[in-house]
């Protein structure tokens, strides 16, 4: 595949500008060359023509020849002896390699042609500065739009990186920043009007999503009560199947409310960390030993990074669950200086949640759809987005044994 250029709006403005300014320029000198040379040419005929007259004037009152005069020459171009032959007068501009020629030709009364011939070199030399200097403007026009266009275009371009940067920070949960302050300035332009727009369009969709959270935290709480209520009726069950049954499944129901308050708790961007030094290869090493005995531990290289340890013992667990649930032994887990991973050997994650990220209440594709209600990784990417942590997925390659793999990068 070939590879892509990215150009800049400043580039691609100044590129315009340039070529605008040397079309015009270049057209505008054509025209004054073209006018000057005609202009020109046209007065040496004018004087060409008044030498030939007084030439013959003095040849037939004295016969002789001035201004270099000569009769019947035999370089005279053909239209100017068509002319004489009519007994007309006429001039003729000779063109060549170096500067014209201009001829003037009458006929004389004793039939013989008188003719002059000057060559056009000063008026060239005259020209060929003028174009010179047509040159250099042309230059310095193309120059400083190009200069213009750079300021310009720099300037706008500017504005439209600081709003993309503005706009992907919102894309990214921070409610706090605004694109129209984040660019600055008071021109009021194209690209004001875009920020305003954004930032209505943000706003517009912060309300909407808070109050989505609110209504599903609210349904949450209320149902915890009646839930907790229900576990509890069910343990003072009699023992049998059918009780086993009514426990297991109240107990999923509670355990999906709290996930549920918890999401909705993440989405409020209320949570803050409660930071702590912590040695990353021996937290590892105890948490995977209590919430999964079966699964390997490897430190590659250990290290120290300040984190919130019930948070990241929540992620731990969440992946570890997720892994037991929808992948295959063994479970193996790597930490490797502030990367902490998480790698199973069953079929790997899907497409969906590698193209879009985790989704609630979505379990991934028939072939990873145990139980479970899809919360686990989105609580575990939200708690990570509060440690200022970083968790990523991926499938390992088919000849390296497959499995899915999450990542996590603490920061140090």
């Amino acid at each position: 595949m070939p590879p892509k250029f990215r150009t800049g709006l400043r580039w691609k403005l100044s590129a315009a500008i340039a070529v605008v300014s040397a079309l015009v320029a270049l057209a505008l000198s054509l025209v004054v060359h073209n006018a000057a040379r005609v202009s020109m040419i046209n007065s040496a005929r004018d004087v060409q023509d008044e030498r030939v007259q007084s030439a013959l004037r003095i040849y037939e009152s004295t016969g002789r020849l001035v201004f270099y005069a000569q009769l019947d020459d035999p370089s005279l171009p053909r239209e100017l002896k068509a002319y004489a032959a009519k007994g007309q007068r006429a001039t003729y501009v000779q063109d060549g390699h170096g500067p014209p020629v201009v001829w003037a030709a009458t006929p004389a009364n004793d039939g013989r042609v008188l003719s002059l011939k000057t060559g056009f070199t000063d008026r060239y030399s005259v020209l060929v500065d003028l174009d010179q200097a047509l040159v250099a403007g042309s230059l310095a026009v193309v120059v400083g739009g190009t200069a213009l266009g750079v300021l310009i275009g720099g300037r706008m371009s500017r504005r439209l990186r600081k709003a993309a940067v503005a706009a992907r920070k919102v894309a990214d949960g921070d409610t706090q920043v605004r694109v129209r302050e984040a660019i600055g300035g008071r021109m009021r332009d194209e690209t004001d009007e875009l920020a305003r727009a954004v930032d209505a369009m943000a706003d517009a969709l912060q309300l909407r999503l808070e109050a989505e959270r609110r209504v599903t935290a609210d349904i949450a709480h209320e149902l915890r009560t009646p839930v907790t209520g229900l576990v509890t009726a069910a343990e003072l069950l009699p023992a049998g199947r059918p009780s086993e049954m009514v426990r297991d499944r109240s107990q999923a129901l509670r355990t999906l409310v709290e996930d549920v308050l918890e999401v909705a708790r993440l989405d409020g961007a209320a949570e803050q960390a409660d930071l702590q030094e912590v040695a990353l290869g021996e937290f590892v090493r105890r948490r995977v030993q209590a919430l999964a005995p079966e699964a390997k531990v490897t430190v590659d290289e250990d290290a120290v990074v300040p984190t919130d340890p019930r948070r990241l013992e929540r992620i731990l667990g969440n992946l570890l669950a997720n892994a037991a649930r929808h992948g295959k032994p063994l479970i193996e887990v790597t930490v490797d200086g502030p990367f902490v991973r998480v790698r199973d050997h069953g079929p790997g994650f899907p497409e969906d949640l590698l193209r879009e990220g985790p989704s609630r209440f979505r379990t991934g594709s028939t072939d990873r759809s145990g139980g479970g209600h899809g919360l686990g990784l989105t609580i575990a990417t939200g708690q990570a987005r509060i440690l200022g942590a970083r968790l990523t997925f991926r499938n390992a390659p088919a000849a390296d044994g497959g499995g899915a793999v999450a990542q996590l990068l603490l920061p140090r």
